[in-house]
């Protein structure tokens, strides 16, 4: 899932709910809970009508029901799994709901400020977590993509044009 310059923030918004929609039912309502483990925008699919759909399984993990902590050992994984693990939730190879939570949060940092947390600006103590945070509560709009606020504001305006002339009717 790439987002285009040209993707109306609605589409955004729904995307998003989308994506966290899934989860929820991957996390509660399955016999077992279903950790994804590798939730990042390459692995949303999106149809012809924008419907977001969570794919590729390939790192996903069943949780026991006898865990009551939520939490899953893993055994016999390979090492570049137990890398991109360690990588992604800092965890080593315990598996938690928490950690398709945490990338879900990442996800949407990267669908409103157009950066990969992968990016080259990020480097060691930088983190794209840490770049919104420290812009957190006043200079949000500093660091939001600007061309997603641009069209969030055409948006807007668009809608309220269309509310005045209704009224005018």
């Amino acid at each position: 899932m790439e987002f285009q310059a040209k993707t109306p923030c609605l589409d955004v918004f729904d995307i998003a709910i989308d994506v966290v929609s899934a989860l929820d039912y991957l996390h509660q309502h399955r016999p077992l809970p279903i950790i994804h483990c590798d939730l990042k925008p390459s692995n949303i699919f999106l149809d012809s009508e924008m419907v977001a759909y969570v794919g590729d399984f390939g790192l996903a993990r069943v949780l026991h029901q006898d865990h009551s902590d939520m939490l899953e050992k893993s055994s016999g994984w390979a090492t570049m799994r137990e890398m991109d693990m360690l990588l992604q939730y800092g965890l080593g190879n315990e598996v938690s709901i928490l950690g398709d939570v945490y990338s879900y949060g990442i996800l949407l940092l990267e669908m409103f400020t157009g950066k990969r947390p992968t990016g080259t600006e990020f480097k060691e103590a930088l983190s794209l977590h840490n770049y919104v945070k420290m812009a957190l509560p006043d200079n949000v709009i500093d660091i939001a993509d600007q061309h997603f606020y641009q069209r969030t504001m055409m948006e807007k305006k668009e809608t309220q044009m269309a509310k005045e002339q209704e009224t005018q009717e």
